[in-house]
């Protein structure tokens, strides 16, 4: 029951925050369903299927990364985390919910999305529905939890759609949402390391089992940064 109770008090205020919701949900949307849709109109189907799967890494980067990252600085700055520890909910179940929240809220704008472009775009469905929901699930998870650990590196709310630019601009590089830019080739296998670029190789390919040893990795890592560097309040306090 507290775990649900942090589900609602993320989603609730979530929710509430419009210009969140502009960011993090109206503009990622935009670019994974309208840039299919102008690539099917002036150039192809198959075009437009692969700038939609590359598309997957800013709905990862954004709906899950920046929003948590967002959500998070704001509550701790505002002191909300602070009291929520003083309600007998575990700094575990705190977090989780909030990660939880994030993630569900990540996967209904793919799921969204891809209902989205099969109708207006031609892109067809994912060949293992299955393997793209659990890849799809697991992805948003990871970079909800990375985006909880990063708040480290925030030093204000205000700061932190800013702070969060880089790792929006990177997961759209690797995976190819920029354009075609090239590389050394020295730099492509790294950035095939990052969890936005697993879960498009994965649905790209359909070899889940590479992408999931990189998830279960960045979640260690994770997990590893939250123990050691999250902040429950300012640093002012």
């Amino acid at each position: 029951m507290s775990l649900i109770a942090t589900f609602r008090l993320g989603t609730r205020l979530f929710w509430r925050d419009k210009a969140v919701l502009l960011g993090t949900v109206v503009t990622p949307v935009g670019l994974a369903v309208g840039m299919p849709l102008l690539l099917n109109v002036v150039e192809s189907a198959s075009l437009a299927t692969s700038v939609f799967q590359s598309a997957l890494s800013l709905l990862l980067a954004i709906t899950a990364f920046m929003s948590v990252t967002v959500a998070l600085t704001a509550q701790r700055d505002q002191l909300l985390l602070k009291r929520l520890r003083t309600t007998g909910l575990t700094d575990g179940q705190i977090l989780f919910g909030q990660i939880v929240s994030t993630a569900t809220q990540t996967v209904a704008m793919i799921v969204l999305s891809t209902v989205a472009v099969r109708v207006l775009a031609g892109v067809p469905l994912p060949d293992d529905p299955l393997g793209f929901a659990a890849i799809v699930i697991a992805g948003s998870v990871v970079m909800a939890l990375l985006g909880a650990a990063y708040t480290a590196a925030v030093p204000r709310a205000e700061l932190a759609s800013a702070y969060t630019m880089p790792v929006f601009l990177v997961a759209g590089v690797s995976a190819g949402a920029m354009g075609p830019i090239p590389l050394p080739d020295w730099l492509e296998p790294v950035l095939d390391l990052l969890p936005t670029t697993a879960v498009v190789n994965a649905v790209r390919t359909g070899d889940l089992a590479v992408a999931a040893l990189i998830l279960a990795g960045w979640t260690v890592a994770g997990l590893v940064a939250i123990r050691l560097w999250f902040r429950w309040e300012p640093r002012r306090s």
